[in-house]
């Protein structure tokens, strides 16, 4: 039973045959990788299944365990952890033994197809070639043996006719004669190249492919006894593993026929037995006549101490100063009219760098196009100067367009430093506007949890939740004594203090300020004695010292 013999024409179907097997193989691979990823899963949650069972230790818990009953328990959660080892051993065992050796031998097994069927494709190849010689040889040898009767035919045609010269009768001779000639030679081309053919194909059929295809047999015939070997290993491995197992549930059994319910129960006695004995009989008290009644010592009409409840509130509600509410984190208009003046500013310049920075990596690649242009047009075989104009081109409108939208964010950016030290009607609508989005933001944060006072209140359940970040808060902003001043300020915009924790200010009113701004944006002041709140920074003029020294103006 040879395929080199009995398949000696099934190249095509042995091609198909052969990857066929290579998937089966790799089909099995992936079969068993499955099955260690359920094992060590499985492994997985029964560790964590025995863990989340076990017994808290130095509770109430591990007390319970005396008990026969939940003694074995707790070995059966013992036993379920080992247990679950061993479905992890199954599942390296398959990962070692049998997806990573079968996985090389896929690939070797690969490279050893390719290497068969290419030395086949090689020979069929070959006797195709003799084939299409042999063809060749036919066709002209054919060919030539139909000119040689033609010559001969014109020959004996010239060679009757008395009208034809003697020189063209000889003429026509040769003539004939050179054809029969070169027809004897592609006959003999012929004759040669058919022996060859013939020895090549007999060499092909009976030889070459014979060889090739017992090759390949053999190669499927290894193939087919390693899958059959690794199912056997598939089993041996679990196989191996039943002992242990075994032992487990050997040990899960012993656990259970431990438990005693007289012991428990006994233990039940003595960790709940009082030692007193039960009351006797009541006796029977006569009141039919007069006598001095006195109270048994074995009533029970002692009455119990009153305990009294003293509830604890969870502390005075007190104002805190809050101005650091969440801003509104929506898109904003282009020109950032919806912030304050001098973060509106700062957001410009940052713009305006930006586009800066775009314009200068533009001209610099076309600094670079123009070079490269400049060397095409002076050694053309480098290149064609023409192919970087269209980029050029480009680049030149690029930079045209940024140049623009610099020229309009520096605009806006002119309009807001003229802006800033005197105060104009469009900087005012600005600034209510930056107010009223700025107020329905925080107001959709705080939802509606202020006090009449103004002060930042939460409900009985929500205040015992934050009770330690309220302790974290009050160690910043409730002082116990008032802040002292620091110096004055004065209002450049009106601001209206619609959220905890800031103040109302009129333009040109002056204030007094009891802490500076914390990188925030936000200054504490005080009015009077009894109000003080924070209001934005870039709002007021700030002068430190009393004296006016160093006069600080946050614009």
């Amino acid at each position: 039973m040879s395929w080199g013999t009995e398949l000696w024409d099934q190249f095509d179907s042995l091609e198909k045959h052969t990857q066929w097997g290579i998937d089966v193989l790799e089909k099995y691979i992936k079969f068993v990788k499955d099955r260690a990823e359920i094992e060590l899963s499985y492994a997985k949650q029964l560790r964590n299944l025995s863990k989340k069972y076990q017994p808290k230790k130095n509770s109430k818990e591990e007390e319970e365990y005396r008990y026969s009953s939940t003694r074995a328990f707790l070995a059966t959660l013992n036993e379920m952890n080992d247990y679950a080892g061993q479905r992890e051993v199954i599942s390296e065992n398959m990962t070692s033994l049998i997806i990573g050796e079968l996985t090389r031998y896929v690939q070797e097994l690969k490279q050893e197809r390719k290497s068969h069927f290419h030395d086949g494709r090689k020979a069929q190849q070959h006797v195709e070639t003799c084939w299409k010689q042999l063809e060749a040889t036919k066709r002209r040898f054919e060919r030539d043996c139909k000119e040689a009767d033609r010559a001969q035919q014109y020959f004996e045609k010239m060679d009757a006719d008395i009208n034809v010269t003697k020189a063209d009768v000889e003429k026509a001779r040769q003539q004939a004669q050179l054809r029969h000639q070169l027809a004897e030679d592609s006959k003999a081309e012929y004759s040669s190249t058919l022996q060859k053919f013939n020895s090549e194909q007999h060499d092909h059929y009976y030889t070459h492919i014979p060889n090739i295809f017992q090759k390949i047999q053999e190669m499927e015939e290894r193939r087919i006894v390693r899958i059959g070997e690794s199912m056997k290993t598939f089993a041996e491995i679990d196989r191996q593993v039943i002992p242990i197992i075994g032992k487990c549930l050997d040990e899960i059994t012993k656990a259970a026929e431990s438990v005693d319910h007289k012991n428990d129960s006994q233990m039940v006695i003595e960790a709940f037995k009082s030692g007193f004995e039960p009351p006797g009989d009541v006796d029977f008290e006569d009141f039919t006549q007069p006598m001095k009644r006195t109270v048994s010592e074995t009533s029970l009409s002692n009455s119990r101490a009153d305990g009294k409840y003293e509830p604890k509130f969870g502390g005075k509600s007190k104002g805190k100063l809050w101005p650091f509410i969440k801003k509104n984190k929506g898109a904003g208009p282009e020109d950032f009219s919806n912030l304050p003046p001098e973060q509106r500013r700062k957001k410009l310049q940052q713009k305006v760098d930006e586009l800066n920075k775009d314009i200068q990596k533009e001209i610099d690649q076309r600094d670079a196009l123009t070079k490269m242009k400049d060397v095409f047009i002076k050694n053309p075989q480098m290149g064609d100067a023409a192919s970087v104009d269209h980029r050029l081109s480009e680049l030149e409108q690029n930079i045209e367009k940024l140049r623009l939208e610099v020229q309009k964010f520096e605009g806006w950016l002119a309009e807001v430093e003229g802006r800033l030290p005197a105060r104009s009607e469009q900087a005012r609508r600005q600034s209510r506007l930056y107010e009223a989005q700025n107020t329905s933001a925080e107001n959709s944060c705080a939802q509606d949890r202020e006090s009449p006072d103004g002060s930042y209140t939460e409900e009985q359940s929500q205040e015992a939740e934050m009770k330690l970040s309220a302790t974290d808060f009050d160690d910043e902003f409730d002082d116990e004594e008032p802040l002292p001043t620091i110096g004055t300020c004065k209002a450049l915009y009106p601001f209206e203090g619609q959220n905890e924790g800031t103040v109302s200010v009129a333009e040109g009113e002056m204030l007094y300020v009891i802490e500076e701004d914390k990188g925030d944006g936000w200054t504490r002041i005080r009015r009077n004695e009894d109000e003080e709140g924070y209001v934005p920074t870039s709002y007021i003029e700030v002068y430190l010292d009393k004296n006016a020294k160093g006069a600080m103006t946050y614009i």
